[in-house]
């Protein structure tokens, strides 16, 4: 009998196992561990794990082998990083509390409506980390199609803004923009910013990742500039410069939305309301006053029809006004794709092509840009009712 382990029951050396779970903590046991025979832990087991002042919980996989001995408890990447786990540390195993909030996911299944508590909850446990990707998908299936109310989604969106940082930029306005998306190549975001912060304005923009499309724009931004900066180091950008691009998943903007993402993407559904409540989520919690949408409308966008386009628009708008945002929808054409290249590197190109003012750069991407750019400066006041786009290009092209 090991003395070590029976001396401490519920303690195992951490090992850092060096494998990409996306941002979903897996923990590794082997299967001869006591630990696991003693808690009854088995694969797919939620297991929490202490260490210092943190806790999480990862999901259990059981391996066999000898890359991993009884004695210790391999993390993946994820997990390593949110337990602030060093070589050489010892966390304590034991199982989770019961998830209370699955019971407003299990009502939610049967009809029942999201409360703000119940939201509340729901998203605090996301947030958390304590779903696993099986309960998020459930959640995420719950709430698909249009099974959120108005009321629903401005108390999911009200959750979602307030269980991560909030960033605060003082007196006056704040500029933002977000496109619905399903355009490949629609990198416009990497235009505006730099021609909004030129004309005096501030805009710090985050961005997502690849939901449904080949790349977001923090993916083909990251291609050219790093994107996972922190609160501190985006203020420095913006005091600097009046304009950034980053990747709000770096700094727990709304930080139920990029765990929600991970299993939106693989199972590619969208809620309207989920939708609604991800994208002013994230502008509230940067601090935005006024937000522009681009709506792409087409058949093979997200929004495939003018209807369907008026009614996401209305559901934007009004919760924008409950969560004190301004916000303002432009619809554009969504009937092909924008520029030439697709995929992350591709759409770099194409957008330094039109910075740079090369032959041949694609036009309808430096056209859509301003177009939306020239929005901005009149939606602000930078620019006069119907000079915006005539602003955008001085700008651009000086």
């Amino acid at each position: 009998m090991n003395l070590r382990a029976a001396a401490q029951p519920n303690r195992l050396a951490l090992r850092r196992m060096g494998i990409d779970t996306y941002q979903e903590p897996v923990l590794y046991m082997h299967g001869d561990c006591h630990v696991c025979r003693s808690e009854g832990f088995e694969a797919q087991s939620r297991v929490e794990l202490a260490l210092r002042d943190r806790t999480i919980v990862a999901t259990l996989n059981v391996v066999t082998g000898e890359f991993l001995t009884p004695l210790q408890a391999g993390l993946s990447e994820a997990a390593w990083r949110l337990l602030g786990a060093r070589e050489g540390d010892e966390a304590t195993l034991r199982h989770p509390a019961p998830l209370e909030s699955m019971g407003h996911v299990r009502a939610k299944v049967y009809g029942r409506r999201l409360t703000a508590t119940a939201a509340d909850a729901v998203v605090g446990d996301i947030a958390a980390g304590r779903y696993s990707d099986l309960q998020l998908a459930a959640f995420v299936t719950a709430c698909a199609g249009d099974r959120l109310d108005m009321e629903e989604t401005i108390a999911l969106t009200r959750s979602m803004t307030n269980a991560g940082e909030r960033m605060q930029w003082g007196a006056g306005m704040v500029m933002d923009k977000h496109c619905v998306g399903g355009l490949p190549g629609n990198r416009t975001t990497m235009l505006i910013v730099p021609v909004i912060a030129a004309c005096g304005l501030r805009m710090p923009k985050t961005s997502s990742r690849a939901i449904t499309s080949p790349a977001g724009t923090a993916d083909t931004m990251e291609t050219l500039a790093p994107v996972d900066l922190d609160v501190a180091s985006i203020r420095r950008v913006v005091e600097r410069t009046g304009g950034c691009i980053v990747w709000g998943g770096a700094v727990r903007l709304s930080p139920a939305d990029d765990i929600l993402i991970r299993v939106e993407r693989p199972l590619d559904l969208d809620s309207q309301g989920q939708l609604v409540a991800s994208i002013l989520s994230k502008k509230a919690a940067a601090g935005a006053t006024h937000v522009l949408i681009d709506m792409p409308v087409g058949p093979t966008a997200k929004v495939r029809s003018a209807q369907a386009a008026a009614v996401l628009a209305r559901q934007l708008q009004e919760v924008g006004r409950a969560l004190g945002l301004n916000v303002r929808v432009v619809q554009t054409d969504g009937l092909a794709p924008v520029g030439r290249g697709i995929g992350p590197a591709l759409e770099a190109r194409d957008v330094l092509a039109v910075l740079r003012r090369q032959p041949g750069a694609p036009a309808e991407l430096e056209r859509r840009a301003m177009g939306l750019a020239g929005a901005i400066l009149e939606f602000a006041g930078a620019a006069a009712i119907g000079t915006g786009l005539e602003t955008a290009m001085a700008v651009s092209r000086p």
